[in-house]
């Protein structure tokens, strides 16, 4: 019988990556989820059967255990870019993170990878950055052979990061931009899965990999290139760090004040925290490199499916085109 692995938060944004790779190479795959039944579009990733959504809660113990049963390996990426209810940065992403290893390892499961971020750190600016480090530092008390990785800013079809900047381009005059000089290394999201497979299947020594792409870009000049592949003349501005602060905190007493009803998915105080530091690989980590992985190039990928903030959408090419013969003709 192929083997399986279990996959918390298989529908999020990387999961569903891994998920389809996990499919490809044969194994069956149970994708652990609050949701399930907004899970389905993971089932064609496999034959019938193959993969399949189950519903799993990271905050209760048997919840967690129960989708482990018969698991040859474990993936865990779920993490939060912002505090919901109970969904906080330390339900999550330190205990939630710690009982997916300890239940693993006294199930007797020799492979667990799990998601990180590039930017945790027990001493950082932020809950966010904090909060990862010390999942990391659970995960690995508990399963001193785990894999950990480490991505930058992760771009792809179901991003939520260039798709909301392509869409604010669209709809404003000026783009601000926020943290305009801090660097990142963004990185494809089926990159990280492919870095995941190799993790879950043993292909390579344990311990911690950062990801980044192949290109280091500030905020701003990322900002540029967005603009630039959607077609679009929107001159940017940059926004004074005291202004974003004034910003980021009308917007959480507005989620405070709605009790939640209104999130804040635009810019909390604690990802501008985050921005305060680059977001790019160490020089001294382990990347792509050690794991036997070519970086694919942001612009190899985002006009698959930024096309759609173009002015003419789909008929963007076609459009232009045909301005150009009439040009010509001219």
């Amino acid at each position: 019988m192929s083997k399986l692995v279990t996959i918390y938060g298989g529908s999020g944004f990387v999961g569903r990556y891994i998920a389809r790779r996990m499919a490809q190479a044969g194994w069956r795959v149970r994708v652990a989820c609050r949701h399930p039944n907004e899970a389905i579009f993971v089932r064609p990733y496999g034959v019938v059967g193959q993969v399949e959504p189950v519903f799993c809660n990271i905050r209760d113990d048997a919840s967690v255990a129960s989708v482990l049963h018969g698991a040859d390996a474990v993936v865990s990426c779920v993490g939060i870019l912002s505090e919901s209810g109970k969904q906080t940065f330390d339900a999550v992403q330190v205990d939630g993170a710690a009982r997916i290893a300890r239940l693993t390892a006294e199930a007797g499961i020799g492979h667990l990878v799990h998601v990180s971020a590039i930017g945790a750190d027990a001493d950082g600016p932020s809950e966010y950055a904090r909060t990862k480090a010390e999942g990391e530092a659970a995960v690995l008390e508990h399963m001193p052979g785990a894999v950990i990785l480490r991505p930058s800013i992760i771009f792809g079809a179901e991003d939520n990061f260039m798709n909301r900047f392509a869409a604010m381009a669209t709809m404003t005059p000026v783009l601000p931009v926020v943290a305009a000089d801090t660097k990142f290394q963004p990185v494809w999201v089926d990159d990280v899965a492919a870095a995941a497979v190799k993790a879950i299947r043993g292909d390579v020594p344990t311990g911690v990999y950062e990801l980044g792409g192949p290109e280091v870009i500030s905020m701003y000049d990322l900002m540029g290139k967005i603009v630039a592949m959607i077609r679009r003349t929107r001159p940017r501005m940059k926004v004074p760090f005291f202004v974003a602060r004034v910003m980021a905190w009308s917007l959480d007493m507005l989620q405070a004040g709605t009790f939640g009803l209104v999130s804040n998915g635009t810019l909390t105080r604690d990802q501008l925290k985050s921005l305060t530091r680059d977001n790019v690989v160490a020089d001294d980590a382990r990347t792509f490199a050690d794991l036997g992985i070519e970086p694919t190039a942001m612009d190899a990928v985002l006009p698959d499916y930024l096309w759609v903030y173009r002015p003419g959408g789909q008929y963007s090419d076609a459009q232009e085109s045909a301005s150009r013969m009439r040009i010509d003709r001219a």
